[in-house]
């Protein structure tokens, strides 16, 4: 088995090309490490090595996501030998790849917005698409209700967000915020008791505090008395990531929801573009 591979623009991703089928549906899927990846024996594999944000699975490649602080020289030999013991292995890349990964994505267009989706549409291909593209990622539009566009956010695209909720709203009167079609996919957790006391610490105490610096902090779910966290904006990739997270938000959180054992941060911190500080 030859594996081929192709460097991207962004030093800290790389293709790899097992020449096999990759992802069957034609559909790209990102997985993330803090992510449950049981979906993907590929991607679990993948991410034992260690060193790894995201791995990204295409029709026919595997695009992969390091940290900072490793290297492809040390990385690649191990990720061409995890892919080849996948293929060898028999697996699935994926589990039920004739699912419907959306399924519980419930936002249907309604025909009465049908002008306002294809604007938003056409805007999408136009402006920003070739900006993801110049990331090395895609954004794809998967819905629109009530003022809100929902996407799929492939690579590094998450920190095109707020520009992207600028341009369609100056373009498209009726659009109000851009947001991940994941965050819209129904969570039994967030409707808890304890979910809507996290969020409330989140509303009055911490994201004023890193909105000085553009950050916010969203509420993922709430599962098994664990707060998922996504940090967003100026937090994202920010070198003060962990030391806010331990010190700041958890103990927040901890403090006003006893209840809650664990705070895990699931953002890719290795596609943030502008850390507000990296330490030398």
């Amino acid at each position: 088995m030859f594996i081929q591979t192709e460097s991207m623009p962004d030093p800290n991703r790389m293709k790899f090309f097992p020449g096999k089928s990759v992802s069957k549906d034609f559909t790209p899927r990102e997985f993330q490490i803090n992510e449950e990846n049981a979906a993907s024996p590929l991607a679990t594999r993948l991410f034992e090595i260690g060193g790894l944000s995201t791995v990204t699975l295409y029709e026919d490649c595997v695009m992969i996501t390091k940290y900072d602080d490793k290297e492809w020289q040390t990385l690649k030999p191990m990720i061409l030998g995890a892919i080849m013991d996948h293929y060898v292995s028999g697996e699935p890349v994926l589990r039920g790849q004739d699912d419907n990964s959306d399924s519980e994505f419930a936002i249907e267009d309604k025909p009465e917005d049908e002008s306002v989706i294809n604007n938003i549409k056409e805007i999408l291909e136009s402006r920003i698409k070739p900006a993801a593209d110049q990331m090395g990622g895609e954004v794809n539009y998967k819905g629109y209700k009530d003022g809100i566009v929902y996407v799929e956010f492939i690579g590094p695209t998450t920190a095109l967000t707020q520009g992207m909720g600028n341009i369609l709203g100056h373009y498209v009167n009726e659009v109000t915020a851009v947001r991940d079609f994941r965050d819209a996919i129904p969570k039994p957790g967030l409707d808890s008791e304890e979910a809507k006391e996290v969020l409330k610490v989140l509303e009055e105490k911490i994201n004023p505090s890193v909105a000085g610096h553009g950050g916010h902090v969203t509420l993922i779910d709430l599962k098994d008395d664990i707060a998922f966290i996504r940090l967003e904006g100026g937090c994202q990739g920010c070198g003060m990531a962990d030391a806010t997270l331990k010190n700041g938000i958890e103990v927040e959180i901890k403090g006003a929801v006893p209840t809650i054992t664990s705070v895990l941060d699931v953002t890719d911190h290795a596609e943030g573009l502008n850390p507000y500080y990296s330490p030398n």
